[in-house]
């Protein structure tokens, strides 16, 4: 049995497979073709989201290492991967989803004080610090921003949309981009790694 396991690099990728699937739907929503995101991204955002769940849960109440990594990444993912599983399948039931976006923004709140305190706390520093308070920021900005779904995409409001879906991509790259990043480094890191 391994001492110990890395899960970061697959959780962020997770991560940025959620954001990009709730992006789609916010783009799907503004042009009109909600049924169409129904049949194309419900099943995967389930997935996802179940994904997100267990490995936020279990970085949240396994992560064996020292200092509040736990509660910066592992808790919000745990909630964003639940948020995702219970809207996606409210959706895919034909319920209204737009709920969620209350518990969302609820999330989103976490999310920016997370940032504030990598910030304040100095919890990333050198090159790790921008991709991962600009992760944060884009995230947390759209999770604060998602109940402007509650609102019908028409005239003015189609614009908030855009704006969110932009947000979301954004988001959800910057996921990828440390996702794929910790891959390569943990791939040399854990090259001589025995468990004990």
């Amino acid at each position: 049995m391994a001492g110990f396991i890395d899960p970061l690099a697959i959780m962020l990728i997770g991560l940025g497979m959620g954001l990009l699937l709730v992006a789609l739907y916010v783009l799907f929503a503004a042009l009109g073709k909600i049924d169409a995101a129904k049949e194309k991204l419900a099943m995967p955002a389930m997935a996802i989201g179940f994904f997100d769940f267990i490995s936020g849960f279990l970085m949240a109440f396994t992560w064996p290492l020292p200092g509040g990594y736990n509660m910066l990444f592992g808790d919000p993912l745990l909630m964003f991967g639940l948020l995702l599983f219970i809207g996606s399948f409210m959706f895919y039931k034909g319920k209204d989803p737009s709920l969620m976006t209350i518990l969302s923004f609820l999330l989103g709140i976490y999310v920016i004080l997370g940032a504030y305190a990598m910030v304040v706390d100095q919890l990333e520093t050198g090159a790790n610090f921008l991709p991962a308070f600009g992760l944060y920021l884009s995230s947390g900005i759209g999770a604060l921003l998602s109940p402007i779904l509650i609102i019908k995409p028409v005239g003015a409001s189609k614009v908030l949309y855009y704006i969110e879906f932009i947000i979301l991509i954004v988001a959800a790259f910057v996921a990828f981009f440390i996702g794929y990043n910790a891959l390569l480094h943990h791939l040399v890191s854990f090259a001589h790694y025995y468990p004990a």
